[in-house]
């Protein structure tokens, strides 16, 4: 499925041919930043890639340059000013990494609302050519949004029901998945992905929630020793933006624009969280090989764990609609947009 998707998005050979001895001669330069080790999966398997097929799509019109592991100077939360900045080019960010500043898309980080990101990557970008392009996401340029796969918890001590969250620090990313984790008894530690590290060797947090595929990168396995996850509906998943400074966007002549679009969007976002998800496999065998202890929640074991996301979710709500957004609507809608996308 993920090879079909890559192949059909680079299916451009006519298009670059025509650009390379087209009328237009213009060559673009454009920076990409994110926060991650060129290494790590998403760089590796996404935002590379992508790159890689705009730049042949182009007919070498377009060069694009990468800077991970935030090259360019700044904070991961700064990114996405960076992109409406100009200070890159093209961004790869979390959504909740500033929070509360893109509300509607915390509906997709809802508690045991997910089951495939694929599948809730490609309603998440329905939903915001809908409800977000205009509003939440108007300062820039929208290349792509999907989310990860099921979030797990790792931690130093095992995690088999939520007493034993009880005084445990632990990293959460994003504004809902604080409120989620705190509301099961953890002190929850807000951070950018990169720190999680230093701050578990150095027993800042004692756990953190992230998805298996950045695991490696970040050799969580070596340092922490049970893994927590959940069987169906993955207890939380995170929200991505990727992005483009509009400016960029605009000075663009139309046939690079058209370049830039044809591999952006809808199926390309469906794609990067059926990638993220499916990388997740081999990182989480990783842990397994190194011999630690990967505790599986049933769907039935979990009720006391749906009583806090209920919590979560109506209090979700209660501040959605002080914001004057329909929180109640919005959920109807999302659950609406996971049933017409779902591929199971």
């Amino acid at each position: 499925m993920i090879k079909r998707a890559f192949l059909k998005l680079a299916g451009t050979t006519a298009l670059a041919t025509m650009l390379a001895t087209g009328a237009f001669a213009q060559e673009v330069t454009l920076r990409m930043h994110q926060f991650l080790p060129a290494q790590a999966n998403v760089p590796k398997n996404v935002l590379v890639p992508w790159a890689d097929r705009v730049m042949e799509a182009s007919g070498g019109r377009i060069e694009i340059q990468h800077f991970p592991s935030m090259q360019l100077g700044g904070t991961p939360p700064q990114l996405i000013d960076q992109a409406i900045d100009g200070v890159a080019d093209i961004i790869w960010t979390v959504a909740g990494y500033t929070p509360g500043r893109f509300p509607r898309a915390e509906v997709f980080e809802l508690p045991f609302l997910m089951t495939d990101a694929g599948d809730m990557s490609a309603a998440y970008w329905e939903l915001v050519e809908e409800q977000m392009m205009d509003q939440d996401f108007a300062d820039f340029k929208v290349l792509g949004v999907w989310v990860h796969g099921p979030g797990v918890i790792h931690s130093t001590d095992p995690v088999a029901t939520p007493d034993d969250l009880n005084g445990m620090k632990l990293r959460a990313p994003t504004r809902v998945t604080t409120k989620l984790f705190s509301n099961l008894g953890a002190t929850t530690v807000g951070m950018p992905v990169p720190a999680i590290p230093e701050s578990l060797s150095k027993g800042v947090v004692d756990g953190a929630v992230i998805p298996w595929e950045v695991t490696a990168a970040l050799k969580v396995a070596e340092l922490v020793e049970n893994h927590t996850e959940f069987e169906g509906n993955a207890i939380y998943t995170t929200t991505f933006i990727f992005a483009m400074n509009k400016d960029a966007y605009e000075a663009l002549p139309d046939d690079l624009k058209a370049v830039i679009d044809s591999q952006s969007g809808a199926e390309f976002s469906r794609m990067a969280g059926t990638q993220m998800q499916a990388d997740d496999g081999p990182s989480r065998e990783a842990a397994l090989d190194a011999g630690n202890n990967i505790i599986t929640i049933s769907e039935a074991d979990a009720g006391a764990w749906q009583a806090a996301a209920d919590t979560t979710t109506a209090e979700w709500i209660a501040e959605m609609d002080e914001k004057g957004i329909d929180g109640a609507a919005l959920i109807a809608r999302a659950n609406e947009l996971l049933e017409k996308h779902n591929t199971q």
